[in-house]
């Protein structure tokens, strides 16, 4: 596999971006990812959390330990997600 193609590598040139991210148990983290590690654990700012499309609270910052994601959805259209 080419280096740019590697997970973590298109994880991170998504930086500063508006991104979705599901964890194990359903439970969705919306915002703007500002830091990632190699662990994929991520922070992501002006964040908030989902059950379903039902918004269940916002918070500035928030951790995401990378054991729990089950998935990251990228090139998220922040005015699309809030209209939803």
């Amino acid at each position: 596999m080419e280096p740019s193609k590697k997970p973590l590598n298109v994880l991170i040139k998504q930086m500063n971006s508006y991104i979705r991210v599901t964890l194990k148990n359903n439970i969705e983290y919306r915002g703007t990812m500002v830091h990632c590690d190699n662990y994929m654990n991520i922070i992501l700012d002006n964040a908030s959390e989902y059950n379903g499309n039902q918004l269940v609270a916002n918070y500035g910052k928030v951790l995401v330990r990378g054991n729990n994601i089950l998935y990251i959805t990228l090139n998220m259209s922040q005015k699309r997600e809030q209209q939803q």
